[in-house]
């Protein structure tokens, strides 16, 4: 369906590809993997036919279909939700867009010497819509927007007046909404909530078409995949499974060239000691040439390429007392919505509570009590004895100084520390070598994300309030926090969509429902277990 045959491509200096091949088959599920950098914007650009390879060619069956959904959503404004979803339908959005306004016309006083005219032409335009099949489309349309957690308000409401993050889930409303031949998808578990995240991974279970889709979510790449194709050092290898298939498989690869590497290694050097020794000798003169010649025509084996793995440790933090915190009997409203209504909620030393509900339930509000972010309407938060607090937040990332470098950022937050100390401390967060010299204003949302997390870190709280932190991050740095963070001996409160570092990290569940708040002993596998659901709302 999609092939790439020997594909070469360059960006400036950079090599991203090198007589590269792969193919996509009809109904195929496929995860697109490899490093930051790697090239994988680059080879959705090319299928896509934005961008053209240097050499070889990419290949796609005659009269498909591709729906291609990237991180860049464009401009949005002007029109509603639902409109901007049907848009990607072709002419049924032109027709339900007049239909709109021709409603809005036959309402319209200053219009009334019209209404004949228009009441005949609403007659034609919805009859074109009923033909083309717009009804039903609209019915379509609202499901998968519901399915993303939009409200009806959200979906007939300006699309303008949506945040960034909501407005990636209507172009990614519009993309599901095609079904073309083949969807590519760039990191559409992105801005997604955990239920969202579920019934997106439940849609593109029951796609039939060719997916290709990079995300940063293992989990979801793992129940959706069934092959993955890997980008690394301009090559492209496809492994047959899922994702934990491909590591396995990829680590027992990188196991047998590394062993094939050193013996050929230790039969080189058996050889050219060899060849030294008797080279001066015309008795072996013939031998020695005879190996000589057996040497140049050996193929090399190359050493494995290891990828760049970064660790942190914790220093030990101070000891906190026994109880944390401590919110006694808590009300909070925004306007007319009440959040809390007289809420008990203790944290204990050691504990690993994570933080679930749809959105709205008051999740990030919680954390912000906690941390004194916001206050209550009511009732008492207070914190325990020697309890030092860090927290990360969303909007930590827009307090970095953008002017600064990632250095810089480093020395500002800790002057008396020592260069070396600090250079270690960015190298461990993945800032190596002049990637330190960035200004954070050029840094993307992962760099930033991990910027904060070393400011956090380095001088380490025995009270970590998380709030989404893995947001932004790929696979390598989420498994480095979740290696380092279960290593960590305080207390934690967080948030997040993201199954693999809930089940890792959690042993404490705090459900919020409509129906109240419920606390479950136990992380989130055991939550999962009990309850028969992954999120609060949705069975599975």
């Amino acid at each position: 369906m999609i092939r790439l045959d020997n594909i070469g491509k360059q960006n400036g200096k950079q090599l991203v590809f090198i007589e590269a091949s792969a193919a996509i088959q009809r109904g195929e599920k496929v995860g697109l993997v490899g490093p930051n950098g790697a090239g994988k914007t680059t080879l959705f650009r090319m299928i896509t036919g934005q961008e053209q390879p240097d050499e070889g060619q990419v290949v796609t069956d005659r009269g498909i279909t591709i729906g291609y959904f990237s991180q860049d959503v464009g401009e949005m404004f002007g029109r509603s939700a639902i409109s901007e979803v049907m848009d990607g339908t072709g002419p049924v959005s032109a027709v339900a867009a007049e239909l709109k306004a021709l409603e809005a016309d036959m309402a319209d006083p200053d219009r009334m010497d019209e209404i004949e005219a228009i009441i005949e032409r609403y007659g034609e335009v919805q009859a074109r819509f009923e033909d083309l099949g717009g009804y039903a489309l609209e019915g379509r349309a609202r499901e998968v927007l519901a399915g993303l957690s939009f409200t009806e308000e959200m979906m007939d409401g300006d699309v303008g007046a949506l945040s960034g993050g909501w407005k990636m889930r209507v172009a990614l409303a519009r993309i599901l909404l095609m079904r073309p031949d083949a969807m590519l998808l760039d990191e559409p578990s992105n801005h997604l909530d955990l239920e969202s995240l579920i019934w997106l991974e439940e849609f593109l279970k029951g796609y039939d078409g060719a997916l290709l889709m990079t995300s940063h979510d293992r989990e979801f790449m793992n129940r959706i995949v069934t092959k993955v194709v890997e980008i690394d050092g301009g090559a492209l290898t496809t492994y047959s499974g899922n994702y934990e298939f491909y590591e396995q498989q990829r680590a027992l690869n990188e196991k047998q060239q590394q062993a094939q590497f050193e013996r050929q290694q230790a039969m080189l050097a058996k050889e050219i000691k060899f060849i030294e020794r008797f080279k001066a000798r015309a008795s072996h003169a013939a031998q020695v040439q005879s190996r000589v010649k057996k040497l140049d025509k050996i193929e090399r084996v190359e050493p494995p390429k290891r990828r760049q793995s970064i660790a942190f440790e914790f220093p030990t933090a101070p000891r906190s007392g026994d109880d944390v915190v401590s919110l006694k009997n808590v009300h909070k409203r925004y306007g007319d919505r009440s959040i809390y209504e007289g809420l008990d909620f203790v944290v204990s030393r050691k504990e690993r509570w994570c933080v679930m509900g749809i959105n709205g339930a008051g999740k990030s509000t919680l954390l912000k009590l906690v941390t004194g972010s916001t206050q209550p309407d009511n009732g008492t938060v207070s914190l325990g004895g020697s309890v030092k607090m860090g927290y990360f937040a969303q909007h930590a990332m827009d307090l970095l100084d953008g002017e600064r470098t990632v250095f810089q950022s480093l020395e500002d937050t800790f002057p008396q520390a020592g260069q070396g100390s600090l250079r270690a401390l960015a190298g461990c967060f993945g800032f190596s070598g002049d990637d330190v010299e960035k200004k954070c204003r050029v840094l993307s949302g992962g760099e930033k994300a991990r910027l904060v997390m070393a400011r956090m870190l380095y001088d380490p709280p025995n009270f970590l309030v998380l709030d989404e932190p893995t947001n932004h991050l790929d696979i390598v740095t989420k498994e480095m926090l979740i290696a380092a963070l279960s290593q960590y001996e305080g207390t934690m409160l967080f948030v997040s969509h993201d199954r693999h570092f809930l089940a890792a990290l959690s042993n404490r569940v705090l459900e919020l429902t409509p129906e109240g708040i419920h606390k479950y002993g136990g992380g989130y596998t055991e939550y999962v277990a009990r309850t028969g659901q992954e999120a609060p709302g949705l069975r599975s």
